[in-house]
């Protein structure tokens, strides 16, 4: 017999005994226990815990579902857990006595109370009490020179005599050629105390300038002063760069102070204009006399030199000279322009032209009778020309206001400011900063709104043109060409 056949035949005997067992399980009679269970099962399964109480009340099923619920909320309150408590607080331990003093020593106190740290020690046969401290033998003060104050104020302010104030202060000024800056810091060490309350003077260091150190001493009763020069570099300092998305601001955001950028564009204005005439693209160079103290402290002086390579123009190359006692702006060539037309007020795009158009703000049509610039707000703000202030305040929707006459009937005005920095019947030079960009009045926004009037009548300021121009010639003109080039050796040739 093969393997596969007794299996089968396994399998077919084990069905057959299941098929017996269950029609003899169908055909038992089940025993009185196993009734009674079935029965009981069947009571417990007719039994609905579950019970609407809005269905059928009152009746037997109704009341069992009442006795349900209250069974179940009984159960519910004993089980419940006890309410939360809040744990006692343990009692707040105070040290003192012996303990506080052992905790002390080996701790540091606040700097308030002195920093004090160490135990103390009781005092011994040694020690004598004093009624009164004693004085300190001398005391080592630092003070700055303020706007508007003098040296003896300064000194008699930190305790030193009226007399010794005067005479330090007297050294001093003669040391340093009659002028010490606002600013300036005075390390001062006064004595004893004498009889009369006032301490003496007996020593005073200060840097009275970026190449001097003054030394104030005390020999026996009278005082004696010293100085130390400060070896300084005096190169010029050149700067370039490209202009990127305003000239003004590449310009400090280069390093170049904000007096000496303010004075570049001045010099621009009187060749070209500075707001139209100038790209992204362009290379601004300019050189400014610095002085380099060996100590690393440097001062920047006036600008020599002003120059822009332009993509789309002509390059422009300027050069301070002072002939017959006037400084002006020359080119390379030695020749002198004034500008062409009138000198841009801020060095930033026109975002709105002369003409009808319809107003941001009121939203409807009407003539707008000037030029607007989309400044960064706090940009400097320079007169168009020479002129007087015959306005400078507050003008309603014009906000802060400033207004130039130039005479033969030609003014201009200058809105939306946010500080004005002249005065009424002020005699102003062109390019001279007269406030700084803002957005006050009837504004959407930092700019300038500049308007030129001929006669009271508003007319576009891009047709406002005049020119004046003077030349350099014989040993004059030699002697800037020799400059130009020791200018132009300056950080390689241009």
């Amino acid at each position: 017999m093969m393997a596969g056949e007794t299996g089968n035949e396994g399998r077919l005997f084990l069905l057959d005994m299941r098929a017996q067992w269950r029609n003899a399980e169908a055909t038992a009679v089940a025993g009185p226990h196993v009734a009674r269970f079935g029965r009981r099962r069947k009571k417990l399964r007719d039994i609905d815990l579950v019970v609407d109480l809005a269905e059928e009340p009152l009746s037997k099923r109704w009341w069992g579902g009442v006795a349900t619920l209250s069974f179940l909320c009984a159960l519910v309150a004993v089980l419940a857990p006890a309410p939360f408590e809040p744990l006692p607080a343990t009692g707040t331990s105070f040290v003192g006595g012996a303990e506080a003093d052992q905790f002390r020593e080996l701790a540091i106190e606040p700097t308030s109370a002195g920093s004090g740290t160490g135990g103390r020690m009781a005092a011994n046969s040694l020690v004598e009490p004093l009624a009164v401290a004693p004085d300190r033998p001398s005391i080592d003060l630092f003070a700055r020179l303020g706007s508007g104050d003098t040296v003896d104020q300064l000194l008699a302010r930190a305790g030193a005599s009226y007399v010794e104030a005067g005479q330090a202060a007297r050294m001093i000024m003669s040391a340093a050629g009659g002028k010490v800056s606002p600013g300036t810091s005075l390390s001062i060490r006064l004595g004893r105390r004498s009889p009369n309350g006032v301490r003496p003077i007996e020593r005073i260091a200060l840097r009275a300038g970026l190449d001097l150190n003054l030394f104030v001493s005390r020999s026996g009763d009278a005082l004696t002063i010293s100085a130390s020069r400060i070896a300084v570099d005096s190169t010029p300092l050149r700067v370039r760069g490209r202009v990127g998305d305003g000239l003004y601001w590449a310009l400090r955001a280069a390093g170049v102070p904000s007096a000496s950028a303010s004075e570049y564009l001045r010099a621009l204005a009187t060749q070209i204009d500075v707001g139209s005439e100038v790209a992204p693209n362009d290379q601004f160079d300019l050189i400014i006399a610095n002085r380099r103290a060996a100590t690393g402290e440097s001062q920047a002086g006036p600008l020599l030199y002003a120059a822009i390579d332009r993509a789309a123009g002509k390059p422009v190359r300027l050069i301070k000279w002072t002939l017959n006692g006037r400084t002006d702006w020359m080119d390379v060539n030695g020749a002198g322009r004034q500008v062409a037309t009138m000198a841009w007020p801020v060095a930033a795009r026109i975002t709105s032209s002369f003409g009808l158009r319809v107003h941001p703000i009121l939203r409807f049509a009407r003539m707008h009778r000037g030029i607007d610039f989309g400044a960064h707000y706090g940009q400097p703000i320079v007169a168009a020309a020479d002129g007087q202030v015959s306005r400078a305040g507050w003008a309603g929707g014009y906000g802060r206001q400033v207004r130039l006459a130039h005479g033969g009937g030609l003014a201009t005005s200058y809105s939306h400011m946010s500080r004005i920095i002249v005065e009424p019947g002020s005699i102003i030079r062109q390019g001279q900063v007269i406030g700084y960009v803002g957005s006050s009045g009837l504004s959407t926004g930092p700019h300038l709104h500049y308007e030129v009037h001929r006669n009271g009548v508003a007319i576009n300021p891009m047709g406002v043109k005049f020119a004046s121009q003077t030349a350099l010639g014989g040993a004059e003109l030699g002697k800037f060409k020799a400059r130009l080039a020791q200018l132009m050796a300056i950080g390689g040739r241009s």
